[in-house]
């Protein structure tokens, strides 16, 4: 007998709006979408330049997480911006489309995952993609997901590609495709001067067509319900100490909560370490210590110089500038409201014998220091480079028993010297191509680190002292082969029926690039799954090796 939806998915983010919208294609098939936070109504969501706001505190789409303080990087606890409401993280980040590298997702086929191999997923990501550039056949133009090449309309980002290609670097006309390495153009999740979040592209245009699909906001999700071994539902709480609403479900919970929230949600629900569980007086259903383990991120430093020109952010936005910016951009949706200041970067390799590049650089046309907490009164530039593959483990575990608190979150970083060398690396690189010719109509003096940081030693304790999160974190509810990772490759939460895991959580590894469109591309391939259906065709394309 049926009681209420086939379908629950939590979390109306990347992953989540995804799933609600190619599961609810079927008019039969009931699908209700549960989301903490609110409509992504907020201007500063639609303009593109509004991100700075987004990204910096606390707000109501930003959950504003901390980390638990970290032992390598002076004890300092990171702020740890990820998106709340409607579109999740894709409706705060910097709007960046990146895949990563095709040998990340061969690597998971190798392991034993099967259908996760590049030419398994390449299909995904195309089915998603409305690209907006020359069509070919990495890309797909019919999809909801619209991405544009960056018009790369300021002289500083055509200066800092041919500084790289003085540097050493090839150039490369698409990060997306054959050949990622090099420097070159990013491609963005901007569409006619909009933000094209997972919820502009999916959510939106469906939610009042569709009467199979409801929404339900400002709703936490408390728990997963278990009857009998198999989920039925998902417990839902307005606020603290309301009493809780069950949502029953006959088909499948899925849960797509995010790389820190999704472990939260199933430790909750009994899935966990049954030691951590019990100390916050949670009845294990499967102990399953790997949940919350295997936490990955991309650690982010960077190498910021005044500006000789008034060409940045800030010139366009000082004073009485900022009003028309914004008067502009309501009126036309065009000018510095409809920029992300974020459109070139570099894929390179830190050491000869790599099969990948293993950092990423991007080039911010602003100076952008704690997550744009601080903003200088002064024209100037930042580059930032992040560890693509870092070796470092950490974890995401209860701080209580109580849904409305944050879970510990410990990324673990540079617990490793293969990791520390690796940033140390970046440091010197990025400065390497701010030094060329290409660059020396823009560059004044290093802010960061400073003339006064040389030796390995003093880039050491720079990058401890300023790292921050570039905001990519996966792998707490990882799928793989063995008994012990917490999903299978089919992403079904081991130990239960009906329960699955879809978002950032599932990776085994991180790929080489931002996170939001492979996520995405998941959930992508998790509706197929989800659905039964045959997957898509595997592309044959040739990459470079």
């Amino acid at each position: 007998m049926k009681t209420g939806f086939d379908y629950i998915i939590v979390g109306a983010g990347s992953a989540g709006c995804v799933l609600a919208n190619r599961l609810s294609e079927d008019p039969s098939v009931r699908v209700c979408l549960i989301e903490a936070g609110k409509k992504d109504k907020s201007l500063m969501i639609k303009m593109p330049a509004g991100v700075g706001n987004l990204i910096k505190e606390e707000n109501d789409q930003n959950w504003g997480f901390w980390t638990t303080p970290q032992p390598h990087m002076n004890d300092r606890k990171l702020w740890w911006p990820r998106g709340k409401g409607w579109g999740g993280s894709s409706s705060i980040n910097g709007m960046i489309y990146i895949r990563g590298h095709a040998r990340d997702y061969d690597q998971w086929r190798q392991s034993g995952l099967r259908g996760w191999g590049y030419e398994d997923v390449l299909p995904y990501f195309r089915k998603s993609e409305g690209y907006q550039g020359p069509k070919n056949d990495f890309h797909g133009s019919d999809g909801p997901l619209k991405i544009e090449e960056s018009p790369m309309n300021s002289l500083v980002y055509d200066s800092f590609v041919k500084a790289g290609q003085q540097a050493g670097y090839p150039k490369t006309e698409d990060f997306n495709g054959a050949e990622q390495e090099g420097v070159g153009v990013y491609q963005r999740t901007i569409f006619e001067g909009e933000r094209w979040s997972a919820s502009a592209a999916f959510l939106r245009p469906i939610v009042k067509e569709r009467e199979n699909l409801t929404v339900k906001s400002t709703a936490l999700a408390s728990r997963v319900v278990f009857r009998g071994g198999k989920a039925v539902g998902v417990e839902i709480v307005p606020k603290r100490g309301a009493e809780p609403e069950l949502v029953p479900a006959d088909k499948e919970v899925i849960v797509c909560a995010g790389a820190v929230q999704s472990p939260q949600i199933l430790q909750l629900s009994g899935i966990g370490s049954a030691e951590m569980l019990r100390k916050h007086g949670v009845t294990a259903i499967v102990d399953q210590p790997s949940v919350g383990a295997n936490l990955q991120d991309h650690l982010d430093v960077t190498v910021i110089h005044k500006m000789t020109k008034k060409l940045s952010a800030y010139s366009q936005q000082a004073g009485l500038k900022k009003l028309a910016v914004g008067i502009q951009y309501l009126m036309s949706k065009t000018g510095a409201g409809a920029d992300n200041f974020l459109q070139a970067g570099a894929f390179l390799k830190t050491r000869e014998g790599l099969d990948r590049p293993d950092i990423q650089l991007h080039m911010v046309n602003a100076i952008m220091m704690d997550h744009a907490k601080e903003s200088p009164n002064e024209d100037g530039y930042t580059v930032h480079a992040c560890q693509l593959r870092p070796e470092s483990r950490g974890t995401v575990s209860l701080a209580s028993g109580d849904p409305f608190d944050h879970p510990l979150i410990d990324p673990n970083y540079l617990a490793t010297e293969g990791d520390r060398t690796v940033m140390r690396e970046s440091v010197k690189m990025m400065r390497e191509i701010c030094q060329q010719d290409g660059m020396a109509d823009f560059t004044g003096e290093e802010l960061m680190p400073g003339p006064d940081v040389q030796s390995d030693a003093e880039i050491d304790a720079f990058i401890r002292e300023k790292g921050e999160t570039i905001y990519h974190p996966v792998g707490t509810v990882a799928m793989g082969i063995q008994d012990e990772a917490p999903l299978d490759d089919e992403l079904r939460v081991r130990g239960v029926e009906g329960l699955r895991v879809v978002d950032a959580s599932v990776m085994p590894t991180l790929i080489g690039g931002n996170t939001n469109a492979p996520t995405i591309m998941i959930a992508e391939k998790a509706a197929d799954l989800i659905l039964g259906k045959a997957p898509l065709p595997r592309a044959e394309i040739e990459v470079a090796a």
